[in-house]
């Protein structure tokens, strides 16, 4: 497995394919791994003649873990995506990023617009403006000695989803405490470049996708219909729809 240095932090990735790239980023406690290779996003993008490549985020997966929140701002975590297209020697990528994943696409794009071809922002809608961060329980259930003490059922979800990917648990709770700090409504109301929101029609996650493309120019939404925050992934809806965006896209 390929990594490389972003200061003294290691960022594991995958690089599959050839064509133009498009850089894939990852959901909270999710991998490179079971966000995009799993589901087929990886063969999928290939056999549609594009490089894909995918990054384990800081605190997850093969990467670095660190257990101090401020590591985790998610300006912090774009300008690892940056230093991948820079190790990478690529000027300009699309960048798809799934939940805490487009909140980190989002990021990039704001930070360093001309490194974004195109935005795809997968499960999030309005609350990347609004915030609603995940609760102190999921933490807390991340962090309880046993799985069977953990009652509130958010935090039973992630601690269960987090053990069945080996993951390190003490690293998430410390990147969810580190919070989703809302991008301001002129911040995204800057984004240039072709976007692409992407919402099951049943997540209760994400808040309105509607809402926040009538704040970026020229924004387009994909309904994933009947999915909800986590079934929405590897549908064959999103997956077409993205494909025909990258196609039709500047």
């Amino acid at each position: 497995m390929p990594s490389f240095h972003n200061g003294e932090v290691e960022i594991a990735y995958l690089d599959a394919g050839e064509g133009e790239p498009i850089v894939l980023v990852h959901g909270f406690a999710s991998t490179k791994e079971v966000n995009w290779v799993s589901p087929g996003w990886v063969d999928t993008l290939t056999r549609a003649g594009r490089r894909a490549i995918a990054l384990d985020n800081r605190g997850h997966g093969a990467s670095s873990k660190l257990y101090d929140p401020a590591a985790y701002d998610r300006a912090t975590m774009a300008g690892d995506v940056r230093a991948l297209l820079d190790h990478l020697g690529i000027e300009r990528a699309d960048v798809m990023g799934y939940s805490m994943g487009a909140r980190i696409t989002a990021n990039l794009a704001i930070a360093h617009p001309e490194r974004v071809r195109s935005a795809i922002l997968g499960g999030v809608g309005v609350r990347l403006i609004t915030g609603a961060g995940m609760r102190e329980e999921v933490a807390a259930g991340l962090e309880a000695d046993s799985i069977d003490a953990v009652t509130d059922p958010q935090a039973y979800t992630f601690r269960r989803f987090a053990e069945q990917t080996k993951s390190d648990r003490r690293a998430l709770a410390a990147c969810l405490r580190a919070g989703n700090v809302p991008l301001t409504r002129e911040a995204v109301a800057a984004l240039a470049m072709p976007v692409l929101i992407a919402v099951g029609t049943r997540d209760m996650i994400a808040g309105s996708p509607e809402e926040l493309a009538a704040l970026i120019p020229g924004a387009q939404v994909l309904s994933i219909p009947d999915r909800d925050h986590m079934l929405a992934v590897g549908d064959r809806v999103y997956k077409t729809g993205v494909l025909k965006f990258l196609e039709e896209r500047p």
